[in-house]
């Protein structure tokens, strides 16, 4: 009888790119989306505008938000498992999931409160100082959601991507607001304040769709994008020397980490120890070039080809 194979236990090592700086980020968003928060809920109680409330109600949100993406960030960076071999990345998406569906659910109250205005349209009180406090928070907003969206795009994280997109919705929203609350008091239209703030809400619904799609399409193993298939397939050809070809190339993206497998053909007289050289070869220039890859090669006799 041929000897049993016992199967190893080993995982491949976790892919943890700047772990603790992305926690980092996502924390302190924490405590700058309460800031914003506070500024605008001081606009809005100074002026009584249902358009500054609908800013600050959305700013709930991102608060909100920011803890899911917080508490996403540290699941999604815990070391791979016995009942998670493949990792946690998929945390982040559910994070970006929920922040769309929070986004919407925003956008609802604030079309409440814009129709409940119309039917009582009254004066905004105070508007020169509670709209330096709004523009100052927008300001605020700006940079921090340009931060994230920096560092997100550098770690391949999905969650604070989100996170900064969210925000940056919040300032296009702070400007579009401010700017039609100068027009109103400018013309004295009081109407405008709550049709200010349905064109708002319709804003976030809007960007609250886009998040959830792009959100759904990672949960549902999403292929890497055309140019980076074609840097993947450069990168295979450029380092399997010594191998006939390769085929049946599939990928998949989880948050920060690309899952890629292929079959790679070998002459039928090859040792193992050479054809796993070659595979060697291709897993560090794969990891090399493109951060956070998880590669499976399947070995195949030369009859296997599929090609002359």
């Amino acid at each position: 009888m041929p000897p049993s194979i016992t199967p190893s236990t080993k995982t491949q090592p976790e892919f943890m790119p700047q772990a603790s700086h992305l926690q980092r980020l996502s924390y302190w968003t924490i405590i700058v989306g309460v800031v914003i928060l506070g500024l605008k809920f001081l606009a809005w109680w100074m002026t009584g505008s249902v358009a500054l409330l609908s800013d600050a109600m959305e700013s709930i949100v991102n608060v909100v938000a920011s803890v899911v993406t917080w508490y996403a960030i540290r699941v999604s960076h815990m070391p791979a498992d016995e009942n998670h071999p493949f990792g946690h990345h998929k945390a982040e998406y559910f994070s970006a999931v929920l922040e769309g569906v929070l986004i919407v659910l925003a956008a609802l109250l604030i079309i409440r409160e814009a129709v409940l205005a119309f039917l009582s349209l009254h004066a905004i009180e105070a508007p020169v100082a509670g709209l330096a406090i709004n523009a100052l928070a927008a300001i605020g907003n700006g940079l921090w959601a340009a931060i994230l969206m920096r560092e997100g795009r550098k770690a391949r994280s999905p969650a604070l991507v989100a996170d900064g997109r969210h925000l940056w919705t919040d300032v296009v929203t702070s400007i579009g607001v401010i700017a039609g609350l100068v027009l109103a008091l400018s013309t004295g239209w009081l109407w405008l304040d709550p049709l200010i703030a349905i064109i708002v809400a319709v804003n976030i619904i809007w960007h609250g769709w886009q998040m959830l799609s792009s959100s759904v399409q990672g949960l549902m193993d999403v292929a890497v994008d055309p140019a980076g298939i074609a840097e993947i397939e450069r990168i295979i050809s450029a380092n399997s020397e010594g191998a006939l070809e390769f085929h049946d190339l599939k990928t998949r993206e989880a948050g920060r980490a690309r899952f890629i497998e292929f079959h790679l053909v070998v002459p039928s007289e090859m040792t193992v120890e050479r054809s796993h050289n070659i595979c060697d070869r291709i897993e560090h220039a794969l990891a090399k070039t493109i951060p956070g890859s998880r590669v499976v090669i399947h070995v195949e006799p030369a009859h296997k080809a599929k090609h002359a």
